[in-house]
């Protein structure tokens, strides 16, 4: 094919938008369930914002008018220079930044200029746990709830400090550095429980989700990503849409036998909640190991998506996006809770911009997929079946032992990784951060020892069609289509944020801070940080009742593990294979870890 060859000329962001702005649609755009849809407290409290993960502020002082008068209102130093990948959380009158491994907590008095250090928690995870961290030492973020802030370390400890103290509350350790077992996910508090998962699916780790009381920190419930269905909580209230997921403990026998122990499935990414249902959405990564040669079968209950009641973690439905996954397509990207009329009647969807390169519109209460569209390049998909579900893989690039498959789109990284969509109340569209990547994979034989990787491929990312490697996007859920988009050299590997005054921000890998009017998608302003972005941006209103956007910088993550982690730019199959793609990183931004704060004048 050739066209991940193409070298890459754009040094430079390209922007493609309309000609005119969004006409008004014949039919109502989706929009916010009710219970995130409630009044703007100017906090941001979870990484998510809220439980439908729009990550919308309803603020409005900063707007496409005067965006551009931006500037610098406080930075901080978290003093770690690996990937910051955290969202700034703001309780009241307090900014709470976590850092990368070691994992430290800061509180911020955003009552004093410069915003103060009022304490920090440094709970001093094992060291140990940096050599089995698949792909950068990261975080994804505290979680406030109930006067305690919570996080996960990456020695697979979950911690409960006192908000306003930084007092140890609890700290509980759920997983074993020693069989490669680590966390990095953003904890959801869902009532009085604190919902987490395992990281580790290149070890072949068996994945499992978890809720913890908030109070105790002891284990309400665990589930399973893999295993009888005992272990996975499926019972009588298991009713998944597709027949493909019916049948009596299929997380054993889609399996070789015995292969489910180590059979992946972490939960490493994000979880959205349904109060009205009282469900959990959350996705399970890749099987393992990476090669499907293995593990003939579905090996179920990995890279899909589960629905469960969150008091009990009872399985509910389960829709799995890549059956007998070929290339590392977790399914742990974010669940976007929307309501709208489909087909004439209406529907509580979740939105799912999928690894896989496909936006899937689903029915939360029943697992069934109304539209599957490609929003990024594809070779290695023809397509989703609407009546069974099932993905349709393109057998030319089906992986073969010792043989290398070129030109796989997209990588295994996916279309998009974990940076998280936004989705604006305002316009009701999607914007995703996300990437434009193909890759040559060689399938080899691994063998499995507790707390090595295992993994089973070789595999070189590349740039996509057209050379350059991110994409940041509006999205018609509705129509099924791209409305614009930013061309960006590199991955873009930054959350998104939207906000009431039609702005929406971004950040991407050379350091630059972004923000896009949200109907046309021009640049109305940017900042360059220090370092690469990768970090989910939020906003406030401080104290003095103005409106505050908050960025931490700090490059790293799988795309940016070559600057975070001092890799060889000649090694191509370093970082998993990333470092051949991303060799120029090391030209156009350094390390970094400061958190930036924006106003207005």
């Amino acid at each position: 094919m050739g066209l991940t060859r193409l070298a890459f000329a754009l040094t430079v962001s390209l922007l493609v938008q309309p000609s005119s702005p969004i006409l008004a649609q014949t039919q109502p755009q989706p929009s916010a369930p009710p219970f995130a849809a409630m009044p703007e407290d100017g906090q941001w409290t979870i990484p998510q914002k809220n439980y439908a993960s729009t990550r919308y502020s309803d603020l409005s002082e900063i707007n496409t008018e005067n965006v551009k008068n931006l500037q610098v209102a406080f930075t901080f130093s978290t003093g770690v220079n690996r990937g910051q990948e955290s969202a700034p959380l703001v309780v009241g009158t307090t900014m709470y930044v976590l850092s990368p491994y070691p994992n430290i907590l800061y509180a911020l008095d955003l009552t004093q200029p410069g915003a103060p250090l009022k304490w920090q928690y440094n709970p001093k995870p094992a060291a140990a746990a940096q050599g089995v961290a698949c792909c950068d030492v990261v975080n994804r973020g505290p979680t406030f709830a109930n006067g305690k802030v919570f996080f996960t370390m990456l020695d697979a400890h979950v911690v409960a400090v006192n908000a306003d103290t930084g007092e140890e509350v609890w700290k509980t350790k759920l997983g074993d550095i020693n069989r490669g077992e680590t966390m990095t996910m953003a904890p959801l508090v869902v009532k009085d429980k604190v919902i987490v998962g395992i990281s580790g699916g290149e070890y072949g780790v068996r994945g499992w989700i978890q809720a913890l009381d908030a109070n105790s920190g002891q284990s309400v419930w665990k589930a399973y990503s893999t295993g009888p269905d005992q272990d996975v909580k499926i019972g009588p209230n298991f009713k998944p849409f597709y027949d493909s997921d019916k049948g009596k403990d299929l997380g054993v026998t889609s399996w070789p036998a015995d292969a489910w122990q180590q059979g992946g499935g972490s939960v490493w990414g994000w979880i959205s909640y349904d109060p009205d249902l009282n469900l959990i959405y959350y996705g399970t990564g890749n099987p393992g190991p990476w090669n499907a040669n293995q593990r003939p079968g579905d090996n179920k209950w990995t890279a899909g998506i589960f629905a469960r009641d969150a008091d009990t973690g009872e399985a509910r439905w389960f829709y799995q996006t890549a059956p007998h996954d070929l290339h590392d397509w977790d399914g742990i990207n974010e669940m976007v809770l929307l309501d709208m009329e489909w087909e004439g009647k209406p529907r509580k969807v979740l939105v799912h911009p999928g690894r896989t390169g496909f936006l899937y519109v689903i029915d939360r209460t029943t697992g069934e997929v109304l539209s599957a569209k490609p929003y990024a390049a594809q070779t290695a998909v023809t397509g989703v079946d609407l009546k069974t579900g099932r993905i349709q893989y393109n057998a030319e690039k089906e992986p073969v032992n010792n043989r290398v498959v070129r030109d796989i789109c997209p990588t295994a990284s996916g279309a998009k990784d974990w940076n998280p969509s936004a989705f604006s109340h305002k316009t009701g569209l999607l914007y995703i951060p996300h990437e434009n990547l193909c890759m040559d994979w060689e399938s080899v034989e691994p063998n499995y020892i507790a707390g090595t990787p295992y993994v089973g491929a070789e595999v070189r990312v590349l740039p996509g069609p057209g050379g350059h490697m991110g994409e940041f996007s509006a999205w018609d859920i509705r129509q099924g289509k791209e409305l614009w988009t930013i061309n960006e050299r590199f991955p873009v590997w930054s959350g998104a944020l939207a906000t009431a005054g039609d702005v929406v921000f971004y950040g991407n890998m050379e350091g630059w801070f972004k923000a896009v009017h949200a109907r046309t998608g021009e640049v109305l302003w940017q900042f360059k940080t220090e370092s690469g972005i990768i970090g989910q941006p939020t906003t406030y209103r401080g104290p003095d009742g103005k409106q505050y956007v908050a960025i931490l910088s700090g490059v790293g993550g799988w795309a940016g593990a070559i600057v975070s982690g001092d890799l060889d730019p000649r090694d191509g199959t370093a970082a998993l294979g990333f470092v051949n793609a991303m060799r120029d990183l090391k030209n156009v931004t350094t390390k970094g870890g400061t958190l930036y704060v924006f106003k207005l004048p």
